[in-house]
């Protein structure tokens, strides 16, 4: 059984059209294709706004001027199965899966279990089929222990699953970017044992396919 949690975040490029053509106040949203330093969607978020008066003659569209169309940068959806063992994050660019370590793992182990094998593969299958040539596979840790032997536990253990990956993926070219980032990033609360679950974990995120 699985449950389903959809997030739509918008963001509009508003800019104003006025006489002769030109164009002034035009955002504009790019792809960064420098690899991370930190997991996909845990980037800091943008300092507070600074305060704006609404009767600055700047913020006024000038005469015969029309606001942009609003666009929709990106949709994500989120599908995780009833015990939160897999977790899927598909976006309108990527597909990112999280595996919880212990469906993966022996307890402080980066050795596979009989099952991790073919739940590597299906993902592997997955990344084929999408043509996807840049993988991230990040690998996480809770707060329990020292963060030096969590960094090293989550790196073998994203060192484990790029490994079995690479026996499945076969598109040409493709590249990985395989990190340990011990406990930075949680996911959930590490109070509880719930939670410390779900931040052991690894993400594999590819490029989506054309649908």
């Amino acid at each position: 059984m699985t449950k389903r949690h959809r997030t739509i975040a918008t963001s509009a490029a508003v800019g104003l059209v006025v006489a002769g053509g030109h164009f002034i106040g035009a955002g504009s949203a790019h792809a960064d294709d420098v690899k991370p330093s930190v997991p996909p969607g845990t980037e800091p978020s943008a300092a507070a706004p600074v305060a704006i008066d609404s009767n600055a003659p700047g913020l006024k569209i000038p005469q015969g001027g029309t606001l942009a169309p609003v666009k929709v940068l990106d949709i994500a959806e989120v599908v995780e199965d009833l015990g939160g063992e897999q977790r899927r994050q598909e976006t309108n660019e990527t597909v990112m899966m999280a595996l919880q370590s212990e469906v993966l793992f022996p307890e402080d182990s980066a050795a596979f279990n009989a099952q991790a094998a073919a739940r590597i593969q299906a993902i592997g299958n997955e990344i084929n089929q999408s043509k996807a040539t840049r993988i991230r596979v990040f690998g996480f840790t809770d707060d329990q222990g020292s963060y030096e032997h969590g960094k090293e536990l989550s790196k073998q253990r994203a060192d484990a699953v790029h490994a079995e990956l690479t026996k499945t993926v076969t598109n040409p070219g493709v590249t990985f970017d395989v990190r340990g980032y011990s406990e930075d990033y949680p996911i959930a609360d590490n109070s509880t044992e719930e939670g410390r679950k779900k931040n052991r974990r690894v993400e594999i995120t590819f490029p989506r396919g054309a649908s």
